[in-house]
């Protein structure tokens, strides 16, 4: 089988591709048959940071594919079966950039014939941030399902990125009214596509009389994606509002107005999915699954997702255009999932 891995930290030149023997699962794990494998910003950050604890690591949190076969104390019934995958190397060093990987049976999930396996590979990390991102206030629901945000105004800032797409889809699903900002006119086209009700041309456009206008009581959730839009955010959250924020830089703060914030009891929350509560994560997997089998998510650009896919063998570019900011989400191909056959699974 071949893999994508590293052995040191660095850029995205340490990315080898090699051939390995294929791994027997251990108690508690699949040998997942790799479909797609979803690149994420975190797995260039890591990787330019972070020495592999094990001495080699194959990058990749999400993928999807085909169970080939399962370990002990693991489910028989999930051997054959398509899967998507989430935080796969998170603490191991395996992940999905190869044509078979180990993954703990707990972090797969059984994805719909009708679902594809482009989808399941741009699932994971984004869709469980935006879950998290949009459960985390007191006065908002904890649960996204249809109907659990109805008469709620959401706020997603950057509605055009994985997590901000991710956002706007689930809170549309779950019946809110969805307010987003982009950075231009083909953002906001991917943003309206997603499902937003009001896109918002931040860069031409004034942000808090946009939200003002369409939700004078202020957005109930936030989903924020910089502490640079922090002075903003605190004029439109609403009363009892929440902000979730889920991305910035290195030495990056953010300064809000206190007593404004206080008067409003507003809640400031700070997301990163991988030391999220297993709680909380485990209810964001749920939800998600049930939006995927209720046909309610999607990826491709008519989704306001464009997906750029690219063979195991050009990992490094794959890595360089998540770290660009490319738009949409960045998939590997590993080649070891045939296509449907007409009406039928992938196998």
């Amino acid at each position: 089988m071949r893999a994508v891995v590293y052995e040191r930290a660095g850029g995205a030149e340490v990315l080898q591709l090699v051939e390995r023997e294929v791994p027997p699962p251990g108690p508690g794990e699949v040998l997942l048959r790799v479909a797609f494998s979803g690149v994420n910003p975190t797995d260039w950050k890591v990787r330019s940071t972070t020495a592999p604890p094990a001495g080699w690591q194959v990058p990749g949190q999400d993928g999807s594919g085909v169970v080939e076969a399962v370990g002990d104390g693991v489910d028989p019934a999930l051997a054959g079966r398509r899967v998507w995958a989430w935080e796969a190397a998170a603490g191991r060093p395996w992940g999905t950039a190869a044509e078979r990987v180990l993954v703990l049976a707990e972090r797969v999930v059984p994805l719909p014939d009708e679902a594809p396996l482009e989808l399941g590979a741009a699932l994971g990390i984004p869709f469980i941030t935006a879950h998290r991102c949009l459960t985390l206030g007191e006065s908002a629901p904890s649960r996204v399902a249809p109907g659990s945000f109805a008469g709620r105004t959401v706020l997603v800032q950057g509605g055009a990125g994985a997590v901000g797409n991710a956002a706007v889809q689930l809170a549309a699903w779950a019946g809110a009214r969805v307010l987003t900002t982009v950075s231009g006119p083909e953002k906001g086209e991917l943003a309206a596509a997603a499902g937003a009700d009001v896109v918002i041309d931040y860069r031409r456009e004034d942000v808090v009389g946009r939200v003002r206008a369409a939700a004078p009581g202020g957005a109930d959730v936030v989903v924020e994606v910089s502490g640079a839009n922090a002075a903003t955010t605190a004029r439109v959250v609403a009363q009892h509002g929440a902000v979730a924020l889920y991305a910035g830089s290195p030495g990056e703060s953010l300064t809000v107005p206190l007593r404004e914030q206080m008067a409003l009891n507003a809640q400031w929350h700070f997301v990163l999915v991988y030391s999220a509560p297993a709680a909380a994560k485990a209810a964001a997997v749920e939800d998600v699954a049930a939006a995927v089998a209720a046909g309610a998510v999607r990826a491709g650009r008519e989704a306001g997702l464009p997906l750029t896919v690219l063979p195991l063998e050009e990992a490094a570019a794959a890595h360089a255009a998540v770290e660009g900011g490319a738009v949409g989400k960045v998939l590997l191909d590993a080649g070891s999932v045939r296509p449907a056959a007409p009406g039928g699974p992938n196998g």
